[in-house]
């Protein structure tokens, strides 16, 4: 198992029991640049120097530096920084729980997998993963790491078979812009009850279980394609201008209809594509193996019982 990112303590009220969170993302890029001078082709090499007298400076001759008056700096070591009196830093305090869907997605920020430290600890971890999900609440706290102190909430997560939680850092309200910034300018409509109609229907036609394995990074397969052609001297792919538009405007409720139609097409042709499938599969009748029996009352058990009866 990853090393843990962080370890401490979930307190709420008098329950508390230690925990270690890791990171639940990582990257998956196949391909990585390196700057090179375009000239000579060689890799570019970055230092750090004095703003002084452009001497390097090395790595363990840093430190942290706050402006206090334009152009004076106080210097903070690293272990002053360590010692900082930040009770959340080893300890979430939950302050209080809210149901999921009250939490607006653009608070959330990075993923945790949270899981109990040592056998000793999973008895209370367990009760409350499972009274989180009965009650589909997140646990809201604070927690200090990376340089900050951030906003946490926990939920149950995993299966019943493999129980863990997760943890999600959020963003402070200060931190959002103001929506009304950015909307404000829109202008107000008139929506159509036809138009909002064909749109509900358009949603609930498209709409499906989320499947995350569904979705690829086109722009990194691009990216890899025009790599390898580089490489084997071959014409690299480029993307198409646009077509201008031409011909007649569709209006809303025309694209609208259109719409439909066209993912009525799709799903018919799905469909048919799953019958062909299902066709394929079933035996044919022989000698060997099962018979198809037709179903009792059917129209063929009757032609075959009058046969028979003959």
């Amino acid at each position: 198992m990853a090393r843990p990112y962080w370890s401490g303590q979930i307190q709420i009220s008098l329950v508390s029991f230690s925990v270690s969170f890791f990171v639940a993302t990582e990257a998956k890029s196949e391909i990585h640049f390196h700057q090179i001078h375009r000239g000579s082709g060689e890799r570019v090499r970055h230092q750090k120097v004095s703003s002084n007298d452009d001497a390097p400076v090395e790595k363990s001759d840093i430190v942290k530096g706050y402006e206090y008056r334009k152009g004076e700096y106080i210097q903070i070591e690293p272990e002053e920084i360590e010692k900082l009196r930040v009770p959340s830093k080893h300890t979430i305090d939950v302050q209080q729980f809210v149901s999921m869907d009250e939490i607006d997605p653009e608070y959330f920020e990075k993923p945790y997998f949270v899981t109990p430290q040592g056998d000793k600890q999973v008895e209370a971890f367990i009760v409350v993963r499972e009274a989180l999900k009965a009650s589909n609440k997140a646990a809201l706290g604070k927690i200090a790491f990376g340089g900050r102190e951030h906003v946490l909430a926990i939920t149950a997560a995993g299966t019943e078979e493999h129980p863990g939680m997760m943890a999600y850092t959020m963003r402070y309200a200060e931190e959002l812009r103001d929506p009304a910034t950015y909307f404000s300018d829109i202008k107000k409509v008139k929506v159509e009850k036809d138009q909002l109609e064909l749109a509900q229907e358009l949603i609930k036609r498209k709409t499906a279980k989320f499947d995350p394995s569904q979705f690829h990074d086109e722009y990194e397969a691009a990216l890899k394609e025009m790599v390898e052609a580089k490489v084997e001297n071959k014409p690299i792919p480029q993307d198409e201008e646009p077509a201008p538009a031409r011909g007649k405007v569709i209006n809303l409720m025309d694209a609208l209809r259109n719409s439909l139609k066209s993912d009525a097409k799709e799903s018919t042709k799905v469909e048919e594509k799953e019958r062909k499938v299902t066709k394929k599969q079933i035996p044919k009748a022989s000698g060997k193996g099962p018979t198809l029996v037709p179903a009792k009352g059917s129209k063929v058990a009757a032609k075959t019982a009058r046969r028979k009866s003959a």
